[in-house]
This record gives structure tokens, sequence and C-alpha cells, in this order.
């Protein structure tokens, strides 16, 4: 392509709502944000792990370990992307199974595709790519609010290199988006389907929902131990060419992820962190109030160690728990009631909940899609 026609392009990606600010519906394209950890072992169920925004789809297709990794395209201003390791191997999928990685993205941030009307715009997914098995890849753009999805085909060519891929979806005239908080559209890196997803033909342009059509051609990436796959660099926005990778500062990125999830964990080296302050109502009961920086997608529930005993309620004494529970969260804050089943809280007294001598103490709120 000509740098005129280039250009035109570009200008023609503007026009259409691509704006040079906030152009990309991906959150976390480029990995930089890990607050669950930087590595996950053992998965073989779906569920959000390593990279914030980025949900692993597994279905009894082996058993594989999410890492955020150093691993990058050289030159590319990338500091990180996330690695998917097959550490268990199926080579014979059944008719189910399946894994792919997704982003889902709300249905009011979506409204600007004009899906849905006579208007509706292309969308072009850019992204780095790498693995040890070369072949053929299925990425897939999903509408979770209409039911509807189109395929597209992507070539790994050269074993553990990593390539720059684009690929245009078609705007869609039927299915418009909500203007709210669920889930709007869905895109799904493939890496092994059944044939309950391969049987039929490849869904390239946009239609009803159809298991069959989703992920035909798709090569087994489960099929080996020695089997790897990295990605970073992922940008869907709107328009007909793929423009440079929209950087922004971490935190920007961090305060994207954080209507979704919150953690907040130990700092390093330290034992004793606070994570709330409040009062004691009762020698057996506390009482901590936390705020959150935005406002999260929806009403949160809690997430923490799992071991109460690994937090302790301080108010003159240093007291562990029996329990920890969530009370009377909403979108902006949440209080939390700490039992102590000796009573050993000092009635009437202001208190913290901090951890108790370890520094894997973390207290979480989920809010994902």
């Amino acid at each position: 392509m000509s740098k005129a026609a280039e250009l035109a392009a570009l200008i023609a990606n503007v026009n259409r709502g691509s704006s040079l600010a906030a152009k990309n519906f991906i959150i976390n394209g480029n990995m930089s944000v890990a607050q669950r950890g930087t590595s996950a072992t053992g998965k073989t169920s779906a569920g959000y792990y390593a990279s914030d925004r980025w949900r692993l789809d597994i279905s009894s297709a082996g058993t594989w370990t999410q890492i955020q990794s150093t691993d990058v395209p050289t030159g590319q201003g990338f500091s990180n992307s996330t690695k998917l390791d097959c550490t268990t191997a199926d080579g014979s999928l059944g008719a189910s199974d399946r894994v792919f990685i997704t982003q889902r993205m709300e249905d009011q941030n979506c409204v600007s595709s004009a899906k849905g009307t006579s208007d509706a715009k292309s969308l072009t997914a850019s992204f780095w790519v790498k693995s040890n098995k070369t072949g053929t890849y299925i990425l897939e753009l999903y509408d979770s609010h209409n039911s509807r999805h189109i395929s597209k085909s992507y070539t790994i060519s050269s074993a553990d290199t990593w390539e720059y891929k684009t690929i245009t979806f078609a705007g869609d005239t039927t299915g418009a988006f909500a203007n709210d908080n669920g889930i709007g559209f869905m895109l799904q890196f493939w890496l092994a389907a059944g044939s309950d997803y391969t049987s039929g033909t490849l869904a390239t342009s946009w239609q009803a929902s159809d298991n069959t059509d989703r992920a035909v051609g798709q090569l087994n990436l489960a099929d080996s131990t020695d089997n790897e796959w990295l990605l970073t660099g992922v940008q869907l926005e709107i328009g007909e060419k793929a423009t440079e990778f929209e950087s922004e500062p971490y935190e920007a990125t961090l305060a994207k992820c954080q209507r979704y999830y919150l953690r907040r964990n130990s700092e390093s080296g330290q034992v004793y962190t606070y994570f709330g302050a409040g009062h004691v109502s009762n020698a057996g009961v506390a009482r901590v109030y936390t705020t959150f920086p935005v406002q999260m997608n929806h009403v949160p529930v809690l997430e923490t160690t799992g071991t109460a005993s690994n937090y302790v309620c301080f108010n003159i004494d240093t007291d562990a728990l029996t329990s920890m529970t969530i009370t009377n969260a909403s979108l902006n804050d949440s209080g939390l009631t700490l039992n102590d089943s000796g009573n050993n809280f000092t009635a009437g007294r202001g208190c913290n909940l901090i951890g108790n001598n370890t520094a894997d103490a973390f207290i979480a709120f989920e809010s994902e899609l």
C-alpha cells in the first residue's frame, strides 16, 4: 500500500470514530497489570488468573499455566506479554473440549461501534503473537448481548517468533447493544476446540450464534506439554486499518482494571499491612470500611486468602479473626465484618484490619463481567 493510501485509510478510521485517544476497546492489551499475581499454575477450568481482564476459558482440554511474561517483541515498546503453557496434554479432544483466552467488554463501551444500525462500523483487531506450534488459529468476535458472532483465521508461520497480525471484522447491522454494564463484545483467541466448535463452516461473516461454526480449522495447542502461546499488544478499534498501539500510563491501565478487580496486597516485606479502619461493635464483632478508587462494574464479592487467621483486628490487643465477610457493599465502597468467636475484642474502641504476621494476606473485591 502506498503512503497516500495508508494516510487515506487512517483518515477514514478517524472519520469513522477511531479517535486518537481512547480508541482501544481492549483494557490491558499490553498485559502490564497483573493484580492477582504473575503466575497461575494447574488451571483446568475457566477463570481470571494472571493478566487483568483476560479470562482463560478451559473445558476438559489439558492443564495450563498462565504467566505474565517479560518475553516481548523487540523494539515495540512492550514490557509484558501473557504466556499460556500446556502442562498436561490432551491429544484427543472430546467434542465439547475447548481452550481460549478472552476479554469481555461492557455493552456501554461497545455502543460506539454502531452495531445493529445501518451505520455499523468495521472493527480491526491487531496483536503480537508467538508460539512454538505453527499453523491455523481462530480469532472470534462474539456479541454476547445478541448471541451473534464472526470468526477469522490467522496463521502463525514461524515457530518461536513474534509475529504481528491484523484482522478486520465487518460491521454488523443486526443486534444493537444496550447502554448498560452488561457484556457486549468478547474478543476470543482460540487455542483448542473439539468438534462441537469445528464441525460446521467458519462464520467469516456475522451470524446468529452457532457453536459448530465458531472455531473451524483451529489446531490443537493442548496436544503436547511442549506447547506454549504468547500474546501482547492487543488492540480492537473502529475502522478497517490497524493503527499504532495506544500506549497509556500504567496507572491509567490499572484504574481501568480496578473497575472489575481491586486487590490490596501486603506490601513487599511487610507482614502487618493495614487494610482498613473501623470500630468494635461488641466483644465478638468489629466493622471496618474501605472505599474504592474507581466505581466498580457491579456490587463486588470479597476475596481473601481463605484463612481467617491470616488477619487480625488490632484495637489494643492483636486478636486473630475466625471469619471475615463483606457487608453493605456498593459500587463505590464496602464494609467488612470481622468476627472473633473468643469475644476478645474491646467493645467501643477503634480498630484496624491488618495482616497477621504474614506477607501473603490480601483483600480483593471482584466485579468481573
